[in-house]
Formats: structure tokens, C-alpha cells, sequence
């Protein structure tokens, strides 16, 4: 800071800035008024006549930002304790103290019901994950955009993971701003869209449904309440968290629809995913048989539709599903290995095939319009000009009877 010259003699300081000695040191000291207050400041530099004009400059720049009301006391002055009387106080806080604080905040709203403990979670592992390894021993005033553009560009993850990841950070950072820890998020200063369209990962997930011949198999190497479940699984295209959340008083046995108005996740009940979640789904053949047959191990009882065989208590948790049976009765039907989500996929595949509506088939599935099924479904939409569908309502259930 300043510079370094001769002495100044008995010339007089300008206006503001003064000598100071202490143990025959010598320093320049400023003042100027600050919110009515008198306030001096030591500069640590010799009085040459270079650090004078250094800090007559100083001052002058100091008193135009009190004009212009962007004084900020801790930005000159950082350890001065007039900086803590003004407010002005230079955090010490870091970035996994800010985390943690958020944390707290997620599993409060969660315990009152105020967010899922899906999304809770979620929340958890970006940040116990992610953030904290990477950011959290960092203080916060010093996080600069170059080490966190650097971090995104290495990420490895998709687009979406990373846009997820990245919004937490940055409601942690918009936060700081707020409160006045920093003067402005350093996500501001990256262009995370180019950036992202640059290093994203492409997902990996793929649509993979299950084919007639794989479906037989699947159910032939099932038996009882495991083979209900998968039999209904297939012909009504429900989400698992929603299979696990159905109950008896959803199923409307004279107009043969199934209302889905709730899921089970992370062994807690909520809300379908969306608003358009909520919907009636028409009854197929075998997923009527499937509920026919499952009466009789808990249609009594009320409640949930599906339960764990082994347990004798609803399923919680499609993790659950998979250890208990999903994956031993894939391997047994010889079936190449895919998640039990894909049941979905069959169904909006299968109806896809036979020349159903894809409106229809987009409401039977819980979206609000026809873009999902585009994307993940079109190659299965047949051309109706070939002839070679029919529609699922002449679908005959015996083509694909399980075996007894």
C-alpha cells in the first residue's frame, strides 16, 4: 500500500491525514466522519511524501462513497473495531458452516411437513456429497468463481444433476449475500449454461421395456402376491413409489379405474409427483386379475393393496421390492436385469404399440402433456396407415396368460 519516499520535514499533513508517533515509530493516520461518529484509522506507512498523497487520496475516496452511501467500513479497515460497531464485520464464516445451517433448515421443514423426506434427502446428499468435501473448509468471503467454474467443468454428472447440485449452492450463497456476508454471488460470474452444454455428462439412463416374451417368463417365475404385484405392475403403468402407496379404496370396481392420488417414499407417504399425478387409470384385463387375485390377502385387512410376502406388511420402499423378490425372479425367469420402473415403460410402450392416443397415453401415466412420451416412447408409435396395430381394448388377456 503507498509508496516510499523521503521524509516530509515539518511541511504540514493536508486536511484529514495526520502524523502519528509511537515508540519513536512514525505512521499516518486519516480521519473523517462516518454516521455522525469521528473516526481515525493507523495506515502503517512511514509519513513520506509519497504515502501523504497516498492517503490524502485515501480519504478523499473514502468520503465520496460515505456521499454516495457505499461505504463499507470492513473493507478498508477489516480489523478495525469500529467495523464491528458499524456492523461493517468481516465474516469468518465458511462455506460448510452455511451448508450445515441449510441442512438444519431442510430437516426442520421436513419435520413439519413442509417438504417430502425424498427431497430432504436429496438436499442431504448434494450436500454431504458434494459440497462439503469441496467447499466447506473455505471461507466464505474468499470463494472466488475460478476454483468453482473449474470444480463444475469436472463434475462428471449430467446437465440435470449438475443444475440440482448447483442450486442448492446457490441458495446458499444468495443467503450470504442477503445477510451481508459478501457483496455478490460468485455463481453470478460463471456462464454455467455454456459451461454446462460443454463438460455434461450424457445421462445413462435409457428406456428399456420388458417384451412379451420377457413379460411371460417374468410372470411364470413368479408366484402369489409377488406375482399380483407384477402382473398389475405391467398392464397399469403405475410409478413404484405409487404401486407402494395404492390402497383398496382406490380401486373403483364398477367403472374399472384405478384413482392414483398418492406414493410412498423413503417409507413416508405424500402426494402423487405432480398435480397431473393425480388420475384415474383405466382398468386392463389382467390388471383387474391381478387385483382380483390379490384380494384375498389383504382386501379384508383395508389399507394397502401390496404387501411384502415375507413380512406380511405393506412394502416401504422399492429398494424393498427389488432385494425381497424383483431381482431372484428375474434371474429365475432367466430375464435380462432391469429396474422394476421399467414396468412402467412396458405399459406406455405397450399401449404405444397398439395405436393408442398418446394424450391418452400421457394422462394414463401422470404427465401433463405429450412431450415425455415423445422422447422416451416415439420409436415404439406404430403408423396407422400400416395396419399392423390393434387397439388395446381388443387386446385378448389369454394371449399372455401367466401360468397357474
Amino acid at each position: 500500500m503507498g509508496g516510499t519516499g523521503k521524509p516530509v520535514g515539518n511541511k504540514r499533513p493536508p486536511r484529514g491525514v495526520s502524523i502519528r508517533e509511537h515508540k519513536n515509530v512514525k505512521s499516518l493516520q486519516i480521519a473523517f466522519m462516518f454516521k455522525g461518529v469521528q473516526c481515525r484509522e493507523g495506515l502503517r506507512l512511514e509519513p513520506t511524501a509519497a504515502n501523504i498523497k497516498y492517503a490524502e487520496g485515501l480519504r478523499a475516496e473514502i468520503n465520496r462513497k460515505i456521499i454516495s452511501e457505499s461505504f463499507k467500513y470492513s473493507d478498508y479497515f477489516p480489523e478495525s473495531p469500529r467495523a464491528v460497531m458499524f456492523g461493517h464485520v468481516v465474516t469468518k464464516k465458511t462455506v460448510g458452516d452455511l451448508l450445515r445451517a441449510h441442512m438444519l433448515g431442510y430437516e426442520h421443514a421436513a419435520a413439519n411437513g413442509q417438504m417430502s423426506p425424498s427431497t430432504r434427502d436429496g438436499y442431504r446428499k448434494i450436500i454431504d456429497g458434494h459440497l462439503l468435501p469441496q467447499f466447506g473448509q473455505i471461507e466464505v468471503r474468499l470463494l472466488a468463481p475460478a476454483p468453482v467454474r473449474e470444480w463444475v467443468g469436472a463434475l462428471g454428472v449430467t446437465a440435470k444433476t449438475a443444475r440440482n447440485i448447483l442450486s442448492v449452492l446457490r441458495s446458499v450463497l444468495d443467503d450470504a449475500v442477503n445477510d451481508e456476508l459478501i457483496d455478490q454471488n460468485p455463481l453470478n460470474k460463471i456462464a454455467l449454461k455454456k459451461l454446462l452444454t460443454r463438460t455434461a455428462k450424457k445421462s445413462v439412463y435409457v428406456v428399456d421395456p420388458f417384451d412379451e416374451l420377457e413379460v411371460r417368463a417374468i410372470l411364470a417365475a413368479s408366484t402369489g402376491e409377488a406375482r399380483n404385484l407384477f402382473q398389475f405392475a405391467f398392464w397399469a403403468g403405475l410409478r413404484t413409489s405409487e404401486l407402494i402407496g395404492l390402497e383398496w379404496g382406490d380401486i373403483d370396481w364398477i367403472h374399472g379405474q384405478v384413482r392414483v392420488q398418492r406414493a410412498v417414499v423413503a417409507k413416508t407417504e405424500k402426494g402423487t409427483k405432480t398435480d397431473a399425478g393425480t388420475r384415474d387409470v383405466l382398468m386392463l384385463p389382467l390388471a383387474r386379475a391381478a387385483l382380483q387375485a390379490q384380494k384375498e390377502h389383504t382386501f379384508l385387512a383395508g389399507g394397502r393393496v401390496f404387501h411384502n410376502p415375507r413380512t406380511g406388511a405393506p412394502w416401504e420402499t422399492d429398494a424393498q421390492i427389488r432385494k425381497t423378490c424383483w431381482t431372484a425372479i428375474l434371474k429365475k425367469a432367466g430375464v435380462r436385469y432391469r429396474n422394476p420402473y421399467q414396468t412402467r415403460h412396458t405399459y406406455a410402450s405397450r399401449m404405444l404399440s397398439a395405436g393408442e392416443n398418446p394424450w391418452w397415453v400421457a394422462k394414463q401415466m401422470g404427465h401433463v402433456d405429450v412431450e415425455m412420451v415423445f422422447r422416451h416412447y416415439g420409436k415404439w408409435m406404430p403408423n396407422k396407415d400400416s395396419g399392423q396395430y390393434k387397439p388395446v381394448n381388443d387386446w385378448n388377456p389369454d394371449t399372455v396368460r401367466i401360468a397357474k
